[in-house]
């Protein structure tokens, strides 16, 4: 038989886009009340280097390298200090690996060097480290520090906040800045962690499952024919 194409109904409640926002919220806390972040580490400078090798990959994929990595290069200290053959070795799978390495020995120089060999917690101070953007920085303080200075916008929160109608903008500066407007802060960082689950789960890239979406009726985009087998 044939794929049917039929269009999913959907009726949308006259909400403000600051309402929708809150109400997505809501439901998110709902749908996914104990998301956390995905990422296995111990200590803040353990979370900024699986925050970097998380670029471009699967934090599935940054679980499976870093126990290895840490194991051998637990701080920043012996971060600074190793080979960076052997530490491009070490996070190869995660792609890109060489700039990665680079990277992770140039922050952990600059936090020896400069914070006494402690990552700072403040966003200023975060975004001096090489290969740290607004999005690592807004992990490291989230999860290491309990600091919400912003929202994180990957590449889930990019797309799910388009679909969503809470921003016209593709820059993630420029994202992060419209839901910041939108949200509680108490709520910017589990905000994006519970909207990456709804990627991971409903709201897929190449085969989003409208039907099945609990945020439908508050997305412009849901109102789209869903093939059915």
């Amino acid at each position: 038989m044939g794929t049917k194409t039929v269009p999913v109904t959907i009726t949308r409640k006259a909400l403000s886009k600051k309402q929708r926002a809150l109400e997505i919220l809501n439901r998110l806390k709902h749908l996914y009340p104990d998301a956390t972040c995905s990422l296995n580490y111990s200590t803040p400078v353990q979370l900024l280097v699986a925050t970097i090798l998380s670029a471009q990959c699967t934090d599935e994929r940054v679980n499976k390298v870093t126990p290895a990595l840490f194991a051998r290069f637990p701080d920043a200290a012996s971060l600074a200090n190793a080979e960076l053959a052997e530490l491009e070795d070490l996070v190869r799978s995660t792609g890109f690996y060489r700039n990665k390495a680079k990277n992770i020995q140039a922050a952990c120089r600059m936090i020896v060097s400069e914070f006494n060999s402690v990552v700072p917690n403040q966003m200023e101070q975060l975004l001096k480290l090489p290969g740290v953007a607004r999005k690592t920085a807004n992990v490291v303080l989230a999860h290491a520090y309990g600091i919400n200075a912003g929202v994180t916008v990957d590449t889930h929160v990019k797309r799910l906040s388009n679909h969503l109608g809470l921003t016209k903008h593709t820059d993630p500066v420029r994202i992060e800045q419209d839901l910041m407007k939108l949200l509680p802060q108490p709520d910017w960082e589990n905000w994006s962690i519970r909207l990456i689950y709804h990627g991971r789960a409903i709201c897929k890239a190449r085969s989003p499952i409208c039907i099945a979406c609990e945020l439908a009726d508050l997305c412009p985009d849901a109102n789209k024919p869903a093939a059915l087998g």
